[in-house]
């Protein structure tokens, strides 16, 4: 059996032998799923602070939905956001353990291999 030194590994690492794929993916997911919802509120207040025109416009639909929706429709329309925000998180962890999983198969079958 074959004692892998340090030169060893770092051939790997360069001959992209080794991947690095599944830990970098696992840090991007988790920047993905706590910057981006920030990110979106960022940028919506940013958006309110250079357009004043689209914060009269959304003052003036908050008034019209206060004055023709009724609690429960409002209520609907808050429980529908609150659902698309979970699946958007969902896909994002979904298409991630696709790519996670995807680099493990590859690692498998280069062990295979050699």
């Amino acid at each position: 059996m074959k004692t892998a030194t340090m030169l060893d590994h770092i051939l790997d690492f360069l001959t992209f032998r080794y991947l690095i794929s599944p830990y970098a993916l696992m840090v991007f997911y988790y920047l993905g799923a706590v910057m981006m919802p920030l990110a979106m509120w960022f940028f919506w207040i940013w958006l309110k602070r250079r357009y004043i025109r689209l914060s009269q416009a959304r003052d003036k639909l908050g008034t019209l939905g206060r004055d023709y929706l009724s609690p429960a429709q409002r209520a609907g329309i808050v429980i529908g956001c609150i659902l698309c925000f979970f699946m958007m998180e969902l896909f994002w962890r979904m298409m991630f353990e696709l790519m996670i999983a995807y680099f493990h198969m590859a690692e498998d079958i280069q062990a295979l291999v050699r």
